[in-house]
């Protein structure tokens, strides 16, 4: 089934990790380095980016609601719907360990009250 914009609702993890994303005005941000998957229902708990490209462990993990990352076809990266500003402020981990910590909750939880995003 397809989108709103014409993109089909099923999408490979392998091609969403690494795609850049950007501000609506433009700016690079960072790329996906991740996604945090909840597997007892079948979804998607957030994205990680991995700000200005790099996932490592000298970097912080930035959880972002999965919902906030709009793909542009002709940008070739997710846009979403904040500043650089608010993203550098964003609640972030230092260790991967960490997005799943709780069962993931307590990142989730944070990204969701961060960008004001339902869950």
């Amino acid at each position: 089934m397809p989108t709103a914009s014409g993109h089909t609702t099923a999408i490979r993890a392998s091609r969403v990790i690494g795609t850049k994303v950007l501000t609506k005005s433009g700016d690079e941000i960072g790329e996906v380095g991740d996604v945090i998957l909840d597997k007892t229902t079948d979804r998607i708990m957030f994205a990680v980016l991995a700000r200005d490209g790099a996932l490592t462990a000298t970097h912080n993990f930035y959880p972002v609601p999965w919902a906030l990352l709009d793909y542009d076809d002709g940008q070739e990266a997710y846009v979403v719907p904040f500043s650089r500003d608010d993203f550098a402020k964003a609640p972030a981990v230092a260790n991967p360990s960490d997005l799943t910590e709780s069962d993931g909750t307590t990142c989730r939880n944070a990204a969701q009250d961060y960008f004001k995003a339902a869950s």
